[in-house]
């Protein structure tokens, strides 16, 4: 199974715009939402029947058994990250809680358990196509991880799907290294702005670590005529692969509000992303 992954540098690119309509071009029997943090691709695809919907557990955190805890402040004192609360007994601020275990360590009667603490949902769906997706609760780390789980969900499906897309997260951190682990091509979607053409350099040169094919599309290029030259300038001289550009379209605004992708209506963006599609398809070839 080939898989297409789908980053940007930052968030509001397009990114899963892009992804989205791919899978509708494509028919696309696997998807994938690795923007555990935020995921969105569930608002434009059709996914109806739910085979898995499990807890993710994270880091273990610590609890404090007041039947058991003196009071001693022993926790208090050596936790850095200040998730003790002492001010009513002695509880864990969960949020706050890193999980080290110095407290469980340091507690002369043995009160704090580092117990197991879900973190997130993780979630199959299948019926004509299989799509995996996961949502980590608010404040949780490790999303890297949850993002290797959700991305393991699609493997039994290697033998007989031969083409997978997958959307990523944006920026170059944890999820986003777990995202281009094992896939064949990133198709970075760049924004001609100074931020974006930063990003967009960042991701690149993040991405090239894993020896992966690289190809860069921009959206919304004519906002910036001038920026999407550097754009395209700096693809050449990185032998990167320029697959097309994306016209800025309130048409696809109105599509996506919808709930529906780009290519099934007729709008500008929509026919660009078309041939940007082919083009992908022909690198991945």
């Amino acid at each position: 199974m080939k898989q297409l992954l789908v980053l940007s540098g930052k968030g509001g690119t397009g990114k899963t715009t892009v992804a989205s309509a791919f899978i509708k071009l494509s028919n696309a029997k696997a998807y994938a939402d690795c923007d555990v943090d935020a995921p969105n691709l569930h608002l434009v695809t059709d996914h109806k029947s739910l085979v898995n919907d499990s807890p993710y557990f994270g880091m273990k955190k610590a609890l404090i058994h007041q039947e058991t805890c003196i009071e001693c402040g022993a926790c208090d004192t050596h936790c850095r990250f200040d998730a003790i609360d002492s001010s009513n007994g002695y509880k864990v601020d969960s949020f706050s809680c890193e999980g080290c275990g110095v407290c469980a360590f340091v507690c002369p009667v043995g009160a704090i358990e580092m117990v197991s603490n879900i973190a997130g949902r993780i979630s199959l769906y299948q019926n004509d196509a299989v799509f995996s997706t996961a949502k980590l609760e608010m404040g949780q780390g490790n999303s890297g991880l949850l993002v290797t789980e959700v991305k393991k969900q699609l493997k039994p499906y290697g033998d007989t799907v031969d083409f997978a897309v997958i959307d990523g997260s944006p920026g170059i951190g944890c999820p986003v290294i777990s995202s281009i682990s094992g896939v064949d091509t990133v198709l970075v979607v760049a924004e001609p702005t100074l931020s974006g053409i930063s990003d967009m350099d960042r991701i690149v040169n993040t991405s090239r670590r894993f020896g992966v094919k690289i190809a860069v599309c921009i959206n919304k290029y004519d906002v910036n005529i001038h920026n999407t030259k550097i754009i395209e300038a700096y693809c050449e001289t990185n032998a990167l692969h320029f697959v097309g550009r994306i016209p800025y379209d309130a048409q696809a605004v109105k599509a996506i509000n919808n709930g529906m992708t780009v290519v099934e209506t007729p709008c500008p963006s929509g026919e660009a992303i078309k041939e940007i599609y082919h083009n992908v398809r022909s690198i991945m070839k």
